[in-house]
């Protein structure tokens, strides 16, 4: 699956040109015109990059980059900002705010080109970091003002920042909960080629999370708020390597 870019501008023919150029590169562009749209979109879509124009209605590319860095879903992705203003201030207050890239009209094929090279890699690290793989197991969730209240879920599914549990157990958004759960080991190369089953890692994961969305019928998904380097290796190994579940 390609790598997939919102593009938000005010202007049809900068939308129209940064679609004609960008997805032969192999990427899938969105493109919108009322950055009101822009905000909604990411709400509830995950995308590897954004464009933004600086001066537009309603919301301006300053005000978008200010949300888009405050969003559940799109906090972490390169956001490269459209200007035709070329002055030290600008960038500055665009830096602030957490603009990646500098992108000044009017551009070439060639700038935008070398652009989406040199931003590649931190688009493919982004999506490998919001990755979810389907992993099913018993999740021990402890939570309240002194870890009174227990509940057993099952995870829908794993990723290196968070997981989908159900049943959410009458945990809500903005709680903290300590989970436990175990892990299948990494089959070795000889082990997953004779199809032996992969063994459980050695003891449970302890992490310390935080719910941050409630899904229907009664799942919920968390975010992991503090990983020690073991855990967070050996999370990171379950969706990268190679597991015979």
């Amino acid at each position: 699956m390609g790598l997939k870019i919102l593009a938000v501008d005010d202007e049809p023919e900068v939308l129209k040109l940064i679609k004609t150029m960008v997805e032969p590169l192999g990427y899938e562009v969105v493109t919108l015109a009322d950055s009101r749209e822009a905000v909604r979109r990411l709400e509830r879509e995950k995308f590897d990059g954004v464009l933004v124009d600086v001066v537009m209605p309603y919301l301006d590319g300053f005000e978008l980059t200010r949300r888009l860095r405050a969003s559940p879903l799109n906090a972490g992705v390169p956001i490269i900002m459209i200007t035709g203003r070329n002055d030290a201030e600008s960038m500055r207050k665009g830096f602030s705010l957490g603009v990646t890239f500098f992108l000044a009209k009017p551009f070439t094929s060639d700038r935008l080109y070398n652009l989406f090279n040199a931003v590649r890699g931190s688009m493919l690290r982004e999506r490998r970091r919001h990755a979810r793989l389907p992993f099913s197991t018993t999740v021990q969730c402890t939570f309240g003002e002194r870890g009174e209240k227990r509940v057993v879920s099952r995870s829908v599914n794993l990723g290196e920042t968070g997981m989908l549990l159900e049943p959410s157990g009458g945990l809500d958004v903005g709680q903290e909960v300590a989970l436990e759960f175990l892990l299948p080991q990494v089959s070795e190369p000889r082990e997953a080629a004779a199809g032996k089953p992969a063994r459980p890692e050695a003891g449970p994961r302890k992490v310390r999370a935080k719910v941050i969305r409630k899904d229907a019928p009664d799942r919920i998904a968390v975010e992991f708020a503090s990983l020690s380097a073991e855990d967070g290796e050996a999370i990171q190994r379950f969706i990268t390597g190679s597991i015979k579940l």
